[in-house]
């Protein structure tokens, strides 16, 4: 799946909860083409439809402060307007498209991510009736969705990017296999780090990205993506595991939790990073340390290390 796949998977997701949350018939949407639009210039180019009638709105190019979207995306704000071809607080340069698909009342909200604009959501009435609080906020927590999915991604990449040796492995990610060059890259690094840094604050750095990758994978939706995490996790767990590592049987999930907890977090904190209750976290814990037979979580750590489970 490449990346503006990846875009299309997510804002359709988010254009159905932004359907079913507000009880609007009508979104669409669409994310940067070319990055995030800085310095107040950029245009959001619609990409997802979803209720409408016609095609008038797919590919239609909302440049920054044009139209009820270009203003939302000026201000970095949600706004809305009751009658949009009569409306005076917004310019008019779709009204075609607009009016092809009858509609009348629209709010819109930016994605922002970092304070950066990445895209615009829309729900659309075909009647001018005024759009309330309610319906607003629910449009904006389908806004979040797709703020998170992209943080998720940004963040990936950026771990690959920094473990696979600078910007030009990150260029190659969202087209890459694992074992590409990128998987090369981090396993040479990986492989230098074992040798040298085992053991030290360096060392403890590799295993914390680790914990992280974990965290991160199962949130990926692009499956190149999420394959190349998880063979860089792969990777980074197997350079300092002797030559035949013992099979115990972990699920990825108690390998999750151990990750987490080789880096001296709590369940606490485990639970939060894995998005999972502290409770379930202690299952997976009392589970991969019967499977290791330890009687401590420190013997789970060492254990899961020796069985090349863990860096």
């Amino acid at each position: 799946m490449s990346a503006d796949e990846a875009d299309a998977v997510e804002m359709r997701t988010a254009l159905v909860r932004l359907r079913r949350g507000t009880g609007l018939p009508i979104a669409f949407g669409g994310l940067m083409t070319g990055g995030p639009i800085t310095g107040g210039t950029g245009s959001v180019r619609i990409g997802e439809l979803s209720g409408t009638v016609t095609g008038a709105l797919r590919g239609l190019a909302i440049a920054t402060g044009n139209g009820l979207g270009g203003k939302a995306l000026a201000l970095s704000r949600p706004c809305a307007v009751t009658d949009y071809p009569v409306s005076r607080h917004i310019s008019h340069e779709y009204d075609a498209a607009v009016a092809a698909e009858g509609l009348l009342s629209v709010l819109a909200v930016p994605v922002v991510v970092r304070r950066r604009v990445r895209g615009v959501l829309y729900g659309a009435l075909r009647t001018a009736q005024p759009l309330g609080d309610r319906t607003l906020g629910e449009a904006v927590a389908a806004a979040r969705d797709v703020e998170q999915a992209l943080v998720v991604r940004d963040e990936a990449r950026a771990l690959l990017a920094a473990l696979g040796g600078g910007v030009g492995a990150a260029g190659s990610v969202t087209g890459a296999v694992p074992g590409s060059a990128v998987g090369g890259a981090i396993g040479g690094a990986v492989g230098a780090a074992a040798g040298s840094m085992a053991g030290s604050a360096a060392w403890e750095e590799v295993r914390e990205a680790h914990g992280a990758l974990r965290a991160l994978a199962p949130r990926v939706v692009d499956p190149v993506l999420r394959g190349e995490l998880l063979a860089v996790c792969g990777r980074l767990a197997s350079a300092t595991a002797p030559p035949r590592a013992r099979d115990v049987g972990l699920t990825p999930r108690e390998v999750d939790v151990l990750a987490w907890v080789a880096t001296g977090a709590t369940n606490a904190v485990t639970a939060e990073r894995l998005g999972l209750r502290p409770e379930t976290v202690k299952s997976y814990l009392r589970s991969a340390m019967r499977k290791l037979g330890a009687h401590t979580r420190l013997e789970a750590v060492v254990a899961a290390r020796r069985a090349g489970l863990l860096p």
